[in-house]
């Protein structure tokens, strides 16, 4: 949904903090609570009563939906209208009359209120597990094939901050006054990050030495609206195993010598800095890399662990953010698979190969399939990294390969689906059914499309046992879910 609410014509690009707003007004509608006008500049008080799945707050007056961000179910304050149209509006908070019972007393972060970035930093962390599994609960209800299905009470991870080991940041502004950090949700503002509250310290360390490393050498910044310019996003990957960084120039074209003299000073700055690449990416779209890297370093990877697995690292590889989560999620999935040795397991959507490798030891063979080439590269390098000769990955489409595959093995003992955000294709699901796995997992990043393919499979022969939240990403509306389906013909 489009965030309006964080849009003001009057601040130019790359300001830090809150837009400046006009100065406030005392209005009727304050005083006389029957007479409200949900109109531009308008003051409202309100209670909030909910959090949508985006996570601002919504509180509802005479048939008009008003949402507003840094705010959490209980708080009643006094909100200034941005934009109201056809039922919706979306405003700023102008004052808390109570803040709610929900309401942490220390919240990790004192800006959360101006970047939005983290919806949730400012509700108490039990209060967000609550809320989180709440979300699985109500997609789950809208099929009726699902209502009952048991939702675990979510698993948190190690840390609750500075968890983030990847961060894709929008550089703005000019070389002398840089701005590094991330677009206001609707807008083309850029909130500059000093030290964010979910980004490992290693990744707080490289922002601020890049800042200065930009000014003292003068790197020209990309300006979208001229296209001139050099520098547009800095890409920071972090190996926790390791203690030590990535870091990705992202420029407009191929002009060496800035960006050469940038990471030597950097490197300088910060040894910890192993890899330093350039991406060149040219078009005008919102995709952030391209599709080469020039390296600057010899070495062109980092690694890292999950448990007693490594994984090689490239600038562009696909790997969760929270190793803690992503251990969680992988443990859940070796648990519930029951392998005892003697299974054939299929990994559909297996990126590097991730789960793959976490279940290869308790497998007689993993088959992984993926779409993008180069993380099937990546997968097959950590498998001989790993010593898991009994993995083989696939690149191609998935439906293609499943039915490939249904002519090859005699049977498939527990399937893993892991889709991308929209979730499995109808046909994907047809073709992993038609090969007859006792068990399917599936790793879902959306609490909608996995509630809608669970229903799928559901006159397919496979139900739904239970569903395992972990918590990937305090501090923001996102949550993994891990669900165990049985095939009723199998398992009867």
């Amino acid at each position: 949904m489009v965030n309006i609410m964080a849009k003001s014509p009057s601040r130019p690009a790359g300001v830090k903090g809150s837009a400046q707003r006009p100065a406030l007004r005392k209005t009727a509608a304050v005083a006389d609570k029957k007479t409200y006008a949900v109109s531009r500049n308008a003051d409202l008080e309100l209670t909030v009563t909910a959090l949508d799945d985006e996570g601002f707050g919504t509180a509802r007056i005479e048939g008009t939906i008003v949402k507003i961000g840094g705010t959490i179910p209980g708080d009643v304050l006094v909100v200034r209208v941005d934009h109201a149209a056809h039922g919706l509006a979306f405003a700023h908070v102008k004052r808390m009359i109570t803040p709610s019972p929900l309401r942490s007393r220390r919240p990790p972060c004192r800006e959360s209120n101006d970047c939005l970035g983290c919806p949730l930093i400012a509700m108490k962390y039990t209060e967000q597990l609550v809320w989180k599994r709440g979300l699985m609960l109500s997609e789950l209800a809208r099929h009726d094939d699902l209502k009952g299905v048991p939702v675990l009470p979510p698993l948190a991870p190690d840390n609750l901050i500075h968890y983030r080991t990847t961060a894709k940041l929008t550089v703005a502004g000019k070389f002398s006054n840089p701005f590094i950090g991330i677009y206001r949700r609707a807008t083309h503002d850029v909130y500059d990050l000093d030290d964010c509250a979910l980004h490992h310290p290693l990744i707080n360390r490289v922002v601020a030495v890049a800042r200065r490393g930009i000014t003292s050498l003068k790197v020209p910044i990309y300006n979208p609206h001229s296209k001139m310019g050099l520098l547009r996003y800095l890409v920071v990957r972090v190996s926790v195993s390791e203690k030590t960084a990535m870091v990705v120039f992202v420029t407009a074209q191929r002009s060496y010598n800035e960006i050469h003299h940038l990471a030597r000073y950097m490197q300088k700055e910060m040894p910890e800095i192993k890899v330093v690449a350039q991406n060149v990416n040219s078009s005008e779209g919102n995709v952030i890399m391209g599709s080469k890297d020039h390296f600057l370093t010899t070495q062109h990877h980092l690694t890292e662990r999950i448990g007693e697995v490594a994984f090689r690292i490239s600038p562009r590889s696909f790997f969760q953010v929270n190793n803690s989560g992503a251990r969680l999620i992988y443990s859940t999935v070796r648990e519930w698979s029951g392998l005892t040795g003697q299974e054939t397991v299929l990994d559909v959507y297996c990126g590097i190969g991730g789960i793959a490798l976490y279940l290869a030891d308790r497998a007689r063979q993993v088959i992984g399939i993926e779409v993008v080439q180069e993380a099937v590269a990546d997968a097959a390098a950590n498998a001989r990294l790993n010593r898991r000769d009994n993995c083989r990955f696939e690149a191609g489409d998935a439906a293609e390969l499943l039915e490939e595959l249904a002519d090859e093995l005699e049977t498939v003992d527990v399937a893993v689906l892991n889709p991308p955000r929209k979730g499995c294709d109808a046909e994907v699901l047809k073709r992993v059914v038609a090969l007859a796995p006792r068990t399917i997992l599936y790793v879902s990043c959306s609490p909608s499309s996995l509630a809608r393919d669970l229903a799928l499979l559901a006159p397919l022969g496979y139900v739904c046992r239970e569903i395992q939240p972990v918590d990937m990403f305090p501090q923001t509306v996102h949550v993994e879910n891990v669900a165990r389906l049985e095939n009723i013909d199998k398992n009867c």
